[in-house]
């Protein structure tokens, strides 16, 4: 009797954890501590807006490294329909799911912000409706990519409809100047800032803080995507090799 031996099974990492995210981790935990030590302790309270104004310091880095997420997914999306890669398909996936965790996140600190300052916590302002149908349309996307179908079809057409999600990001960010809106225009710009001081040190921190703890969870998130997909194509592997065998078997004069 001959058997037919089965090559060993890939080696699965125990965690995705590597010298650069215990770097970018100790990043995270540095620039969090130093942007809460600002925000909340160091920085006055807003002539205006009163302590109010500490959400800006959370609310504005996250609806920022959003829209950096879903470009990262329109970035992925036109390589994946130019040379189909498996990468760029990976990450593009990664960083919506991240984004629309942002973009969640966004909505609700903008909805507690929004209590003291206009006496409710949701308007149909045109800022926070496109928000809303931004948010909309990116779980749209995460769906598609959870869809049964042929990887290469659901990984094409998710890429288009990556790329047409992407209009939701500058129509949400040009929003308040398109429409009257009651939702503040632009605090910080390239050429002009309302803020100075312990204000801006805070939100210059909170900006550092999201932004190392989006590279933090990109590098994670897509280890453990990779992880999935190469298990994925493994038992499809095996699957085809025992199918072979099992014909093989059967076939007159075959391996028994």
């Amino acid at each position: 009797m001959t058997t037919v031996e089965m090559p060993p099974a890939r080696s699965v990492p125990e965690h995705t954890g590597s010298r650069l995210t215990r770097a970018l981790g100790g990043a995270v935990l540095v620039t969090w501590t130093l942007w809460l030590l600002w925000g909340l302790v160091l920085s006055p309270a807003d002539v205006v807006q009163h302590e109010s104004v500490r959400l800006f310091y959370l609310h504005v880095p996250m609806a920022i490294m959003s829209s950096v997420t879903f470009s990262i997914t329109l970035i992925g999306s036109i390589m994946v329909l130019r040379n189909g890669s498996v990468f760029w398909d990976l990450m593009a996936g990664v960083a919506a799911e991240i984004g629309v965790m942002f973009l969640g996140l966004v909505i609700a600190t903008g909805a507690v912000w929004g209590k003291p300052t206009w006496g409710t916590y949701w308007e149909w302002d045109p800022r926070l409706t496109t928000a809303a149908l931004m948010f909309l349309v990116y779980l749209g996307y995460l769906v598609i990519r959870r869809l049964d179908m042929d990887p290469v079809v659901r990984a094409r057409r998710a890429a288009v409809f990556g790329i047409v999600a992407f209009i939701n990001v500058p129509l949400t960010r040009f929003s308040v100047q398109i429409w009257n809106s009651l939702h503040q225009e632009t605090t910080i710009s390239l050429t002009d800032t309302q803020m100075d001081g312990a204000q801006l040190t805070s939100y210059a921190l909170g900006m550092l803080a999201m932004a190392t703890f989006l590279a933090w969870l990109l590098v994670h998130r897509f280890r453990v995507a990779w992880l999935e997909h190469a298990m994925d194509e493994s038992g499809l592997e095996k699957l085809i090799r025992d199918r072979r065998a099992e014909g093989a078997a059967n076939e007159p004069g075959g391996v028994r």
